[in-house]
């Protein structure tokens, strides 16, 4: 990890008025700062509009503003018209966070005051509920402090309980809480180690990409935190926690919580001369990517013979890690540690998907092909699915990514992009998505693509479903609407057949069904046979293999106007999930059932199962 992967600041609210912002900022710059928490901790003393300001000048400047949110702002409340109040507090405080710019909010749990934990933890998910709808597209991550005392509710453990339901929480770690609740352990490199090894287990790369923290010293005794010490005066120090953040390849915020300006600078003093001269024990091995992409998450692997071993639970050899993939220079060694940091967002949009593979074994210049059926030599621990195919003579082996391993392994045969079935093992003849395919014909441009998708959008509302867009990493889009696996693929193909044609039907300048290809010229072409049995489409988060190493992003729909294929690759990706977490998760759900809107389409239902042929 590099040097600018480390980012310090201070907490504080800037002296004076808005016109006096820009010396404000360039002093922070002045001294070597480069991140900045404003403190709304009592109240909102600025409006959007000095916010949004503020955050400009800010990014002018390469300073990352984060927002403290009021200190009222808590989860743990008994009293419901109060928990209204900081539910509406920490709303607010992330929306200013969006007009900055922020990543990211602090708020605080509250005191857990003698009650159960199971219950304070069901309480605050069914308040995180109650404004999920409203905050988790804002791009803004509702970071929660880990506590500070024991009377206090919020640990790790706590917090990454809460991510795994709710995308937009992030945690955010008080260095000097953390000491207290430990009794004051984070003295050595070795112990701010195996706390960084917990939230890397805990939490996926792009979550804490970087890791929001703050840092002061402290005193505390058996009950934890008592008050901040001027730095030196406790047992906390910053070297060992930049030491073991440089030996781990993570990447971080550090807000200086100090009440006094001298131990701010003695904390970055003391930040700045670590970075430079990083301790010795440094992670073992190579890093698999080139080094071109800060990727979160990276992994290492040492020599072999002719590859490299990737330690872990399941053995997995790579080889030619800096061959060439993609023109710009991005190497397979890239591609296999893109997919091994997107892991946690794809996989579950993978799991029990039989994967047909594409394969470009010497990169997007070189040739390519097709390989559906296991070819025998994958890992033993690789696992596969039974797929009934005529072509093949009855049934195939299909390998099932399962793990970060299997995305690896497959990356590792060339296969730059992914393309699991619409259907899942156990089931494969009811799929459990029906995807309308978006595809721009020659002479058709983007404004077509996106008038054909908000038309769809208003169509699926209308007969009382839902879908959700996602960039085909390509040239077109495409719109997943998860359904109940109840049907035949034959008939969710012709649904999206009778839904296609009403849309042609109301915009015929744009949108076409047209199967005689030249007739297609300067039309959006909606493809329904890609709902047939054995189609597959490329995954959600894949790699697409076109110049630039382009994803298959989902979007929102407020969003089809702003972005097109190729704004997101394997290099800029990352900021944007970890924003927004996986705008895809819903279609995970596979929970709509489409009777009623074949009765409002008058669609024939007869459910002919397909010809499983592959």
């Amino acid at each position: 990890m590099s040097a600018a992967q480390i980012r310090f600041g201070i907490s504080g609210l800037p002296p004076g008025e808005a016109k006096d912002d820009a010396a404000f900022l360039d002093g922070l710059v002045a001294r070597g700062h480069n991140a900045y928490e404003l403190a709304f901790v009592t109240a909102f003393p600025w409006k959007e509009a000095r916010c949004r300001t503020f955050g400009e000048l800010a990014r002018e400047r390469d300073i990352w503003v984060s927002v403290h949110a009021p200190y009222f702002a808590v989860l743990t409340v008994e009293d419901e018209d109060r928990a209204k109040q900081c539910l509406a507090a920490l709303e607010h405080t992330m929306k200013l966070g969006r007009a900055l710019g922020s990543r990211i909010i602090c708020a605080h749990f509250g005191s857990a005051q003698g009650r159960d934990p199971e219950q304070l933890t069901e309480m605050i998910q069914e308040r995180l509920r109650r404004i999920t709808s409203k905050v988790q597209h804002m791009g803004v991550g509702l970071g929660l402090e880990t506590s500070g005392a024991e009377r206090n509710f919020g640990t790790l453990g706590d917090i990454a309980l809460l991510a795994e339901e709710f995308n937009f929480i992030r945690p955010i770690v008080d260095w000097a809480h953390v000491h207290a609740q430990t009794g004051g352990a984070l003295t050595s490199t070795a112990a701010f180690e195996s706390v960084i090894g917990f939230i890397k287990e805990s939490f996926p790369g792009w979550m804490i990409d970087p890791l929001q923290t703050q840092f002061t010293d402290n005193l505390f005794n058996s009950g934890g935190e008592v008050r901040h010490l001027p730095y030196g005066e406790g047992t906390l120090r910053v070297k060992p926690l930049i030491e073991a953040a440089l030996t781990t390849d993570l990447a971080m915020v550090v807000i200086s919580e100090a009440r006094e300006e001298s131990s701010h600078d003695a904390i970055q003093a003391e930040l700045t001369e670590t970075l430079k001269t990083p301790s010795k024990g440094s992670a073992s091995g190579r890093k698999l990517d080139s080094g071109t992409v800060d990727f979160p998450d990276r992994l290492r692997a040492r020599k072999e013979g002719k590859g490299f071993i990737v330690a872990g639970p399941r053995p997995l050899s790579l080889t030619n890690l800096d061959k060439p993939f993609f023109p710009e220079g991005y190497t397979k060694g890239d591609l296999i540690q893109y997919y091994a940091s997107v892991a946690p967002l794809i996989l579950p949009h993978l799991a029990e998907r039989p994967i047909s593979m594409s394969r470009y074994p010497d990169g997007i210049n070189g040739p390519t092909f097709y390989e559906k059926r296991a070819p025998g030599h994958q890992p033993p621990w690789m696992e596969t699915a039974s797929v009934p195919s005529d072509s093949m003579g009855g049934n195939a082996d299909f390998l099932l990514a399962s793990n970060r391993e299997s995305l690896m392994w497959f990356a590792n045969m060339g296969c730059i992009e992914l393309h699991p079935f619409h259907s899942r093992a156990g089931s494969l003849d009811r799929p459990d998505i029906a995807i309308f395919d978006f595809d721009p014909a020659e002479g058709a441009e983007w404004e077509q693509v996106v008038a054909g998708a908000k038309l769809l959008n208003v169509l699926l509302g209308q007969l009382g479903l839902r879908g959700y867009p996602k960039l085909s990493g390509s040239k077109g889009l495409h719109v997943y609407m998860p359904i109940a696996p109840n049907y035949a693929h034959s008939r969710v193909r012709r649904f999206v057949e009778a839904v296609g044609k009403l849309l042609v039907a109301a915009n015929p300048g744009d949108l076409t069904m047209e199967w005689d290809i030249p007739r297609r010229k300067g039309k959006v072409f909606i493809d329904h046979n890609r709902n047939a049995y054995g189609q597959t489409i490329a995954s959600v988060y894949s790699v697409r293999p076109r110049p630039g190493a382009p994803i298959s992003v989902p979007i929102t729909w407020g969003e089809l106007d702003k972005h097109r294929n190729g704004d997101f690759t394997i290099a800029n990706i990352w900021e944007r999930l970890a924003r927004f977490g996986d705008l895809f998760a819903p279609v995970i759900l596979g929970d709509q059932t489409i009777e009623a809107a074949e009765d409002a389409l008058a669609i024939d239902t007869e459910d002919n199962l397909d010809g499983l042929e592959t």
